[in-house]
């Protein structure tokens, strides 16, 4: 086995499959502190093993079990936890060496429902599932959240004490008690989505494991539960997914919805989406979720902009609305008006969001005040806005977009 071979294994288990060897040694480990340092460990020993012995057949279950082995190993050998042998000895029972990939799955979900436990505060559920399941650094959830990295540390520390403290059990919830999490459930797997479909820092607008990752548990989710909402955010990010061979270019520059090669979209995952969306519907109980992958299934019938029925677009943020009044579906609407009555409604109803407060900090609602001012001739105006849009965020893709629409009105601001 040529080493090259072996880091080129050792690579892609680890960044596509470190989640999972995570949830699983927390379960089997019973704490996420030991967790997370058997599984370093267990990625020191492959990178000595696995050139010498060759990439194991099941990667997989051999981080989980190298990794328990280690830790038990050392606990064996720490005088205070003496007294926890037949406890360590029943961690250590070979049976459970081979993991399926069934059991794989069935470790994030209770991992997923244990960092959302509704004992935690909302905050600190998300925070630690983010971190934990998403595999998303403190400084990118930060940024998320628009606050800073060590507020989330404290979060993450304060959520993971109170996980051991309460005992709270390793466990997928009974079923009349899922509906006090499925919520927060489907929240951070959207805001993992989200994270990668659209990279808040970085070179890359899209980072695509993020996106798999997301859809993979949205697709455990809709088989654990057949609820409308888990349906519609299934839905929902296999319409967005369905989008990324369009959406940048072969130098990773973005392209707007209006110039995309629809050619490109991926069309079984849009027909996919689409029977998840109408069983949703079917239920009557129709909630945000669902309403946003309607909204993309109208994008994704349309042969183009100029012949997306934006009519029916609106009316389904309308109801959104009335369902979720959040300033973000604000501001989508208000660019639908736009699209179906003229830039100048459009500006006139993104102004009336800012006003209202709650997206001070969000570039894209002053990309598209920009976008309305520049399809008006408010070139000044357009200016400031994109201005505006460009100081509000730090991801490349996204700057080099603003600043090739200053460019084309005549600005070259410092980078």
């Amino acid at each position: 086995m040529s080493a090259s071979n072996a880091r080129v294994a050792l690579e892609a288990a680890y960044r596509h499959e470190k989640r999972r060897v995570l949830a699983t040694l927390i379960r089997l480990l019973g704490g996420f502190d030991a967790a997370e340092e058997a599984l370093h460990e267990a990625f020191a020993a492959a990178v000595e093993a696995w050139p010498r012995d060759g990439i194991p057949e099941n990667p997989y279950a051999w981080l989980v079990s190298t990794g328990r082995f280690k830790t038990v190993d050392r606990w064996r050998r720490q005088a205070r936890l003496a007294c926890a042998l037949p406890e360590l000895a029943a961690l250590a029972d070979p049976v459970a060496q081979e993991v399926e990939p069934d059991t794989i799955d069935d470790d994030e979900l209770r991992l997923i429902f244990i960092c959302c436990h509704p004992n935690l505060a909302p905050d600190s559920r998300i925070a630690l599932t983010l971190r934990e399941v998403g595999g998303l650094t403190t400084e990118e959830i930060a940024r998320a959240y628009l606050v800073r990295a060590p507020t989330i540390a404290q979060r993450i520390v304060r959520a993971k004490a109170k996980i051991q403290d309460e005992s709270i059990p390793y466990e997928i919830p009974a079923r009349d008690d899922l509906p006090a999490r499925l919520d927060s459930v489907l929240r951070v797997i959207y805001l993992i989505f989200n994270e990668g479909y659209a990279a808040t820092q970085g070179d890359n607008m899209i980072r695509s494991d993020l996106c798999a990752q997301a859809i993979r548990l949205g697709r455990l989710i809709t088989e654990l539960l057949d609820e409308p909402e888990a349906l519609g955010l299934l839905g929902l990010m296999l319409l967005h997914e369905s989008r990324q061979a369009a959406r940048v270019n072969s130098t990773g520059d973005l392209i707007l919805l209006d110039a995309q090669d629809r050619s490109l979209w991926d069309r079984h995952r849009i027909t996919e989406a689409q029977a998840l969306v109408d069983r949703a519907f079917a239920t009557r109980r129709v909630g945000p979720y669902v309403l946003q992958a309607a909204i993309a299934v109208v994008h994704a019938q349309a042969q183009s902009v100029s012949e997306t029925n934006w009519e029916r677009i609106v009316a389904l943020y309308d109801v959104l609305i009335r369902v979720d009044n959040s300033p973000v579906a604000a501001l989508n609407r208000a660019v639908a008006i736009g699209m179906r009555d003229g830039p100048d409604n459009g500006l006139a109803s993104i102004d009336a969001v800012l006003g209202e407060g709650g997206l001070d900090a969000y570039h894209l609602a002053y990309a598209a005040r920009a976008d309305m001012q520049r399809r008006l001739g408010l070139t000044d105006a357009a200016r400031a806005s994109y201005r505006r849009a460009l100081e509000l965020t730090q991801q490349a893709a996204e700057r080099r977009f603003l600043l090739a629409r200053l460019a084309e009105l005549g600005e070259i601001p410092a980078i």
